[in-house]
């Protein structure tokens, strides 16, 4: 049976992103008007997709939330995956328009005003956003919701440039060169550029049906042999991810003398038993007799037929 989390706790964590986004993006901004700085600049512009990033998640948890209905028999989960995508593309984009400022901050270099109170205001902002990245990497895992994780990754981006930015200014400020800015700048957004393009890989996985991970996989088959007693064994055992469901089917091997009942009930204790290893679970088992056993492959349960009186 397919089990839903709690989808206000994940609302309450997407509806927290936005308004620590618009905090940020407000503070960011605040230190470049005070600075001049290019390197500030970017990161407030970087800020900008934070707040479009958070509003994505929001609306990506609220619809995978929704349950099956007459068009949707397997749920929305995968709005999670398609919010992920979208997320990647922004990072993306703030990267190549991170660049473009850098280069032309490079061709014509200009001094930074008031960079002690530009770079507390911009480290303030920076611990805040830290802190929620935590939040949501911590939450967002247990919850199993790609669109948190997603925005806890573009978050980690966000903290990462703000780090490169203020080693940047503070290097312009003690240094004189103020060519470090720029520079400094342009590296950052070559490593956010790296980490937007891994997270539209992974959800594109998602989006093409990717199978569990092995350990998950090998999680699954251990569960199956320790509690299918009185089956013979299970095979073509297989696995999609879709958001944070995991779909498992594989076909349960028994003795052709077992009725229908008791077949049922080992089926049931299966199910039972992956719901508490791979939280999420949903699981279809196709009941076959004896003559369909496959050896080779096939997760073995017991290597003799058992007696089954009938009932």
């Amino acid at each position: 049976m397919l089990r839903i989390f709690r989808p206000r706790t994940a609302e309450t964590l997407a509806i927290g992103s936005i308004v620590v986004a618009f905090v940020v993006l407000a503070l960011k901004y605040l230190a470049y008007l005070m600075t001049g700085s290019v390197a500030l600049y970017s990161d407030a512009l970087e800020s900008i997709v934070n707040v479009a990033t958070a509003v994505t998640a929001f609306i990506a948890v609220r619809m995978s939330a929704i349950p099956p209905d007459s068009n949707h028999h397997f749920g929305h989960t995968k709005a999670e995956y398609v919010s992920a995508v979208a997320e990647g593309v922004l990072i993306v984009l703030a990267a190549f328009s991170i660049l473009r400022h850098a280069y032309f901050a490079f061709l014509d270099p200009q001094p930074i005003a008031a960079p002690v109170e530009g770079l507390a205001i911009n480290a303030g902002a920076s611990v805040l956003n830290a802190g929620w990245c935590l939040v949501l990497f911590r939450r967002g895992g247990r919850l199993r919701s790609e669109a948190l994780v997603a925005d806890a990754k573009h978050l980690l981006t966000d903290v990462i440039t703000s780090i490169g930015v203020l080693i940047g200014v503070a290097a312009v400020a003690l240094s004189g060169i103020l060519v470090l800015d720029p520079l400094i700048a342009g590296v950052v957004a070559l490593n956010i550029l790296f980490m937007g393009w891994r997270l539209m890989r992974d959800s594109i996985g998602g989006l093409m049906d990717k199978a569990a991970p092995e350990d998950v996989m090998e999680r699954i088959r251990e569960t199956i042999a320790t509690n299918a007693e009185g089956a013979i064994e299970a095979h073509d055992v297989r696995s999609r991810l879709a958001g944070r469901v995991t779909f498992i089917e594989f076909h349960l091997v028994v003795p052709g003398s077992m009725d229908v009942a008791e077949s049922h009930r080992i089926c049931d204790r299966i199910e039972a038993a992956l719901g508490e290893a791979v939280p999420e679970a949903a699981v279809t088992i196709h009941v076959e007799p004896e003559e369909k056993a496959k050896h080779h492959g096939g997760v073995p349960i017991v290597t003799e037929l058992p007696k089954h009186p009938r009932r």
